[in-house]
């Protein structure tokens, strides 16, 4: 078996280079002929190789980086008809993906261990419009601050980097006139903010979706319809305190398989799939269930699975074993 690591040599602190070696050997005690890709500064340059990677056969594509660089992995290869499975390196700022699935994100040896143990998981991936995304979509006026912070603070101060612009974008939060259709029914008028919600870590916390199951193929879907201050930061308070905000009236909580999000009175509307600009709405977002093999530490993670999923990652991993 062939695993390709793909990695971007840039992202958090630049610790990617220095753990190539050390990685390559851990999948190497795992049984596959290992080698590795530097990302460049080209667009897609960690996306097409996934794609070519994919399309010669390699059985097992290692993503390491940030958010970004998974995601754009993910597209990569959630496009093909025969899919390798996927492990994750978490190296950036937040790594929400690796937060959800108990990756070690300290430690780029501790994280490629996980690959060691053969536990993973048929992961839900979402599809808007032609892109996919594997944690979370947004949008309006409370997303921008992921495309105002600077590369360079997001380095230097990791995920303190977000709350610090956040502060500052608070006052600044505007309503947006939209329309969103989902399985149990339509919201049409303002919102400060649309999230979608694929895991239960979104921005590192993890109380804002407390009761999001893994690879059930639904949707968490949050619409926040005040753009009050005083109001937002009250929902804030309440999601802190042990989730407590899926019962407010300021907002709509369900869970659903597609939505439909149309901006209204010529509003622009900006999407964010994965922390990076995706695009503008009108879009549709289609959940893909079990759509890819993602290794997971499973044993820290029965709470968010669903019971006929780990009944069956089990039976497998036992047969792998």
């Amino acid at each position: 078996m062939r695993a390709r690591l793909i990695y971007n040599p840039t992202s958090g602190h630049e610790i990617m280079p220095n753990n190539v070696g050390g990685i390559l050997d851990i999948l190497e005690q795992a049984g596959y002929e290992a080698s590795a890709f530097r990302t460049t500064a080209d667009q897609n340059s960690a996306k097409n190789e996934a794609t070519r990677a994919a399309k010669a056969g390699f059985e097992l594509i290692v993503a390491a980086g940030g958010d970004g660089t998974i995601n754009e992995v993910v597209n990569g290869i959630a496009g093909l008809d025969k899919r390798p499975q996927l492990a994750i390196i978490p190296a950036g700022t937040t790594n929400d993906y690796a937060r959800a699935l108990k990756i070690p994100r300290e430690d780029p040896i501790e994280a490629a261990k996980v690959v060691l143990n053969k536990t993973y998981l048929p992961m839900d991936i979402g599809k808007a419009n032609d892109t996919y995304f594997m944690n979370i979509a947004a949008g309006g006026s409370m997303t921008e601050l992921t495309y105002e912070v600077p590369s360079a603070l997001k380095s230097v101060l990791g995920y303190l980097a977000y709350l610090v612009k956040g502060a500052e974008m608070l006052p600044r939060i505007k309503p947006t006139k939209m329309k969103i259709e989902y399985d149990d029914g339509e919201y049409d008028g303002e919102a400060s903010m649309f999230f979608i919600a694929m895991t239960n870590s979104v921005g590192g916390m993890e109380q804002i979706v407390p009761d999001q199951q893994f690879s059930d193929g639904l949707f968490t879907l949050i619409v926040i319809k005040t753009s009050n201050l005083k109001e937002i930061l009250h929902l804030i308070a309440l999601a802190l305190n042990g989730g407590r905000h899926v019962d407010n009236d300021k907002i709509i909580y369900s869970n659903t398989r597609k939505i439909k999000i149309t901006p209204e009175d010529n509003e622009k509307l900006m999407i964010n799939l994965d922390g990076e600009y995706g695009g503008d709405a009108p879009v549709v977002f289609t959940n893909l269930q079990q759509h890819i093999d993602i290794y997971a530490n499973t044993d820290e993670l029965k709470n968010s699975i669903s019971k006929d999923v780990l009944i069956e990652n089990e039976k497998v991993n036992n047969e792998e074993k």
